[in-house]
Order: C-alpha cells, then structure tokens, then sequence
C-alpha cells in the first residue's frame, strides 16, 4: 500500500527543497530517517524513485511546524538527505533552505502576512537559533517577482532579507569551538597544517588555498575530478569533526556527520572566471572561497557558509581575517565563488574580555514557490 503526505516544493537561495508539516510525517527518529530517504529516493546517485535532484543542494527537507516560543513564529528543521549513503543528517542549517522557510510558513496559513512586508521569526531546532526573515508581501500576498539577482540562480526575483540573531555557537555552542582562532591539525598522510574552526550560523572549517596546493579559483569539475584533493579535503575535515568530538575517529565523519564541519578553502582576491564564463574582476571581492558539499565542491556558496565567514572576517588571527584587507566594510563582505558573488554582513561588539561577540549576521536571498502537492511512498 502507498501512503500519501501533502509536499511543497520551493526554491530557496540556491537550493531546492521538500517541505513538510511536521504533524502529516512520522515522529523523529528512524521511522521519519526512512521516510525521508524513500521520498528523496536514497540512496541512489541518481535519485530517480524520488523527489531529490541528485545533487546535495537538491537533497533538502524543511520540516515546519508553528512555534509556542514567545520569540518565534514557527519552528523549522532542515534535514540534509544522503543521495548514495541511507544518512539522513540533522546538524547545522541551510540558509538558502532557510530562504524559503518565511514565504512557505505564509503561503501555508502559518503567519499572518502584513503589507507590505511581513517578518516571520524562525526557531531553526538543528541550532537552537532564531532567523528574521523579511518578506515582500504586497496587499498581504507574497510576491516572488522582482530584480534582485543571485549568483546560480536564473533572472530575478524579490530580495529577502535573512537575520541570524546572536549566531555564534549554532551546532558547539561556541564562536570558537576550540577556544582559538586557529588551530594546528595533524593530517595523516599529510602532515600540520594550519586550520580556524568557526561556529557562526553553521560550523565551518577553514583552510588556505596555497596550504592544500591550490590556487582557490578552481571550479567545481576541476576540484571534483581530483581525487586526491577532494581525499585530503575529506581528511581535514574528518579530523576537525573528530575534534569537534562530531565523530569519534576521523574516518567515520563521511557516514556519521557528513554536512558539518562544512570545509572552506579560501584565498585572497585574484580575477577569475565562473562556471558561466563571467569574469570577476579583483578589486569586487574581498575574498575567494570554495565551500564543499556533501564531500563534492559547491556549486556556489552556502548562505550559512558566507555569514560564517564574515564573521571570521572580523575576529582576529583567523585564517580568514589573516587574508583580509587592511580595511573593508564589515556590513557587505563579498566573498567570489564559482557562481558569481555573494555577500554577508555582521554586527559585533567588543566583550569585558576584550573578545569579539558575534551580535547579527545577514544576507539576502530569493526564493520560488514551484509546487504544491502530494508524495506517495511506501508504508
């Protein structure tokens, strides 16, 4: 017998996503882990008896329900489904799902819309944080048209605006899990190498270009047919997940938390060409990152990843602030990615102790509403 559940599909930011209300799926645990690979069609590198895109930005899940906190509307739980493994992995956030959170939770009868700009407040579960998210809403009704443009994303459309509320320790509970702002990790087979792990919006680690023997431009298809970078990039980040205490040996951080730590290499700004042949030229970015995926190189840059780096920007002796300018405007870092740019902005404040606090990190995205209906999977 098959089963059926109400679904919508939405574009957020760069991704594409399921989502559900959390009443109409199975509880947590591995009856809801089963459904969610069935309906993704996991594992399978090409997904074809399910919904996923056979890509990890389009093996997404936003699981909403509305919220009893006084300091948010709705409750959401992203879930980033395995394609080739039966994983399904809850740490860490999507921001470009997150995008999508706002306009959905209206468009379902969740939150009721003003004019002509509705703000949804959002308890993300996986980091115990809230996200302001500013909604276009005309005569009360989302509009998903407009000229605001993202880098892998087609044409326009309306701007929404995502506000991370005091980000730091989203997965650790820490700005700086380890108590610094870099670390020297032992890679076997490799040797030290210098590394910072920041926990902002989402942990990443970060890790210079030249340090891994690349010079940061690359794009996804060259990166993605080394084997022996995309190895040595796994290893570094399986060691950060051990010491992080994600995983108890390194080895297992590609089965048993295989979206964060995210790795990051990053570089400073040089002109360079992306995936669409478009040139970028030096002086418009302050930085060049490539962020990896579901141990593949992201096509673009996760939101999450570049609100992370901002904020590791601004604090210092970080392998990020290290490459940065002498000056530059903490409200819109634009970081290069193989898609084009993105920006990210940060609040901080300097603590009695002389540390940097993490007060806001923002960004903007768009997102579509693509379709609404029923998916069917097995009881």
């Amino acid at each position: 017998m098959l089963k059926e559940v109400p679904c919508v599909i939405f574009r957020g930011g760069t991704s594409k996503g399921v989502f559900f209300i959390e009443d109409s799926i199975p509880p947590k645990g591995e009856e809801r882990d089963d459904f969610l690979l069935q309906v993704m069609g996991s594992p399978d590198i090409r997904q074809i008896d399910g919904l996923g895109g056979a890509t990890s930005t389009t093996s997404k899940v936003a699981i909403i329900s509305k919220s009893e906190r006084q300091d948010a509307d709705i409750n959401y739980t992203f879930a980033q489904v395995s394609i080739d493994k039966p994983v399904v992995d809850y740490k860490g956030n999507c921001g470009n799902i997150s995008s999508a959170v706002g306009p959905y939770a209206i468009e379902m009868g969740l939150v009721e819309s003003d004019d002509p700009e509705t703000v949804v407040r959002i308890y993300n579960t996986n980091t115990s944080k809230v996200i302001y998210s500013y909604i276009q809403t005309p005569k009360k009704q989302v509009t998903y048209d407009g000229d605001f443009s993202i880098a892998g994303v087609p044409g326009g459309s309306a701007p929404i605006k995502l506000s991370f509320k005091n980000p730091g320790g989203a997965v650790t509970g820490k700005t700086l899990p380890t108590g610094n702002s870099s670390d020297i990790l032992d890679i076997p087979q490799f040797g030290k190498i210098e590394v910072s792990i920041i926990d902002v919006s989402n942990p990443l680690v970060f890790v210079r270009a030249e340090d891994v023997g690349l010079k940061g431009t690359e794009l996804p298809e060259e990166l993605d047919s080394s084997t022996k970078s995309l190895s040595l990039l796994e290893t570094i980040r399986g060691v950060a997940a051990e010491k992080l205490s994600f995983v108890e040996n390194w080895k297992d951080a590609a089965v048993t938390s295989p979206a964060v730590p995210k790795m990051t290499i990053v570089s400073k700004p040089k002109e360079y060409c992306t995936v669409n042949g478009e040139r970028i030229n030096k002086q418009d970015i302050e930085l060049i990152g490539r962020m990896m995926s579901m141990q593949k190189t992201h096509k673009t840059y996760a939101l999450t990843g570049a609100l992370c780096t901002a904020a590791a920007a601004v604090i210092p002796e970080t392998v990020v602030n290290n490459l940065m300018p002498d000056t530059f405007n903490y409200n819109n870092l634009r970081i290069g990615h193989p898609g084009g740019l993105i920006k990210g902005g940060v609040k901080i404040q300097k603590n009695a102790q002389g540390s940097t606090d993490i007060l806001w990190v923002w960004g903007y995205r768009t997102a579509r509403l693509i379709m609404k209906g029923t998916v069917y999977y097995k009881s």
